[in-house]
């Protein structure tokens, strides 16, 4: 992940990310089994996170990392560059 952070990040992002990073598609009940923050703020994170392009939403409650989620991870990114798609 980029050294860099901004606004609109949250502490549980990263964690977040790298769960998603090890699965194929993943919802936000799974951040809350693996203890990283409840459902409900998954759920929200994962929205945040989507609207940069750092996770997919195939469906309500489905997400994936995206290539540019990668990316952040290796610290290609800069997320204070990352824009809202909303």
């Amino acid at each position: 992940m980029s050294e860099e952070t901004a606004d609109w990040m949250a502490p549980p992002d990263e964690d977040i990310l790298e769960l998603m990073r090890s699965e194929d598609v993943f919802a936000p009940d799974h951040v809350d089994d693996a203890g990283i923050c409840r459902g409900p703020d998954a759920a929200y994170r994962c929205r945040e996170l989507a609207k940069r392009g750092l996770l997919r939403k195939h469906a309500p409650g489905l997400y994936d990392l995206t290539d540019l989620g990668e990316r952040f991870l290796e610290g290609e990114v800069d997320p204070t560059e990352l824009e809202s798609t909303e």
